[in-house]
């Protein structure tokens, strides 16, 4: 990781050291994706085997899961997991289960109602990213909440081979109909359907910037299907000031850097000497990681940045705009109310990412690549949809006539004005 001083960066060079490595190839990714979208809408299943033995290196004759081998790998799963499973899938259910729906039921003039309802999407497909990382905590995440809004169909994908404890959470959670499948193909299956896939209104998970490009694409298409985020791959960034240890800092930033080659972590600080800290405790601890060729990768496009005080470092982490944000000074909640962009924020020295990954209660699919300026963490509310309810009676339309047709006249719409004259004259 290279160390940078805030101050001594021209506005080009800021814009540099905040840029996701992702985003530097998404046009060579946005042609790869656009052809596997277009061969699996116009050839369905031909197209998506094709896809899934050449690009998954799936060579099974289903996609799809039978009740027996979702059977039969649920009971594979170790007991100690499946109790850490159990026991973060309670935690999850307690905080998804208490965001309810907000309603609200007013007289908003004499005689005129306003309310708002809500249901849940009639059907969802779940993304689950596999292959060197299962993501097993994913499959929670992604799925109780949709059990708890109450989603009729609930499809979940994932790269095969799938992984049993995927599996076994996703069971758990609720889900009954599970696919191999990976990447982009994964993402146009649910988006399009297929002879196998079932078409579904809105697709949820985060993945690779393949997979990312897919669900934008599919999202921009009226025939497609709607997304909860772009969920890209991860990124952390670590505010820390002097007194931090830097043993904390330097495995909360391998902890991302572990996700993928196209992941990125920043940590911000308003000491030089303790950047160096933590890059040489990052090199101590990165030696005796497994994947430390992965997380190696990862922090070659990452950035110690050095500013001059904290206020800087909170004005730096709303314009970068992390999924996640970590809180490692003498009194983290005291910058709670200058950050404003973030996925989640973690707060303190024994708060560490990975806490949110899997067990604390809160959704760990968050937005990245900046769109946290826009975008929230996944709720249960994402998979509801909310609507509008308004009646009006004889007297209330009577009272608030003139208002609408004055403004249907300055607007020119004439039928409108008509489509409340005429039962005005009615009365």
């Amino acid at each position: 990781m290279e160390v940078k001083i805030w101050k001594e960066l021209n506005e080009a060079q800021k814009e540099e050291a905040l840029t996701r490595p992702a985003q530097t190839t998404s046009g060579k990714v946005q042609e790869i994706v656009e052809n596997i979208i277009s061969r699996i809408r116009k050839e369905g299943d031909s197209a998506l085997f094709e896809f899934s033995k050449t690009l998954d290196k799936y060579e099974g004759d289903n996609i799809e899961l039978s009740e027996k081998e979702i059977k039969d790998a649920c009971s594979k799963v170790a007991q100690s997991l499946k109790d850490a499973i159990d026991t973060a899938y309670e935690n999850i259910k307690k905080f998804h289960a208490a965001q309810t729906p907000h309603t609200v039921k007013l007289e908003t003039y004499p005689g005129i109602v306003c309310e708002t309802h809500t249901h849940p999407i009639d059907s969802v497909g779940l993304y689950v990213p596999g292959g060197s990382a299962p993501l097993v905590s994913t499959a929670l995440m992604l799925a109780v909440p949709a059990a708890i809004a109450g989603c009729p169909q609930v499809i979940l994908c994932s790269p095969p081979p799938i992984s049993d404890a995927i599996i076994y959470a996703a069971t758990k959670a609720g889900v009954k109909r599970i696919f191999n499948l990976g990447g982009a193909q994964a993402i146009a299956a649910m988006a399009y359907g297929t002879q196998t896939v079932p078409k579904v209104l809105k697709i949820f998970g985060p993945g690779n910037q393949f997979v990312t490009m897919a669900k934008r694409l599919v999202s921009n298409d009226p025939h497609g299907a709607a997304i909860d985020m772009p969920a890209g791959p991860s990124e952390v960034l670590v505010i820390a000031d002097d007194k931090a240890n830097p043993s904390f800092v330097a495995a909360d930033l391998l902890s991302q850097a572990e996700h993928g080659p196209d992941s990125q972590v920043i940590l911000v600080t308003q000491s030089e000497k303790f950047a160096k800290e933590a890059m040489a405790e990052v090199e101590k601890q990165l030696a005796v990681l497994p994947r430390k060729e992965i997380a190696s990768k990862a922090l070659s496009k990452s950035t110690a940045i050095v500013v001059d005080n904290l206020d800087e470092a909170c004005t730096v982490s709303n314009t970068y705009a992390p999924e996640h944000l970590i809180l490692q000074v003498e009194e983290p909640e005291s910058l709670l109310g200058k950050l404003r962009n973030v996925g989640s924020i973690f707060v303190g020295a024994y708060t560490p990412e990975s806490l949110g990954d899997y067990a604390s209660g809160t959704n760990h699919t968050l937005p990245t690549y900046g769109y946290a300026k826009t975008c929230c963490a996944l709720g249960t509310d994402d998979y509801r949809r909310r609507y509008t309810v308004q009646k009006a009676t004889k007297d209330g339309l009577k009272a608030i006539a003139s208002t609408v047709t004055t403004m249907a006249d300055a607007e020119g719409l004439g039928a409108h004005k008509n489509a409340v004259v005429v039962r005005v004259n009615s009365l």
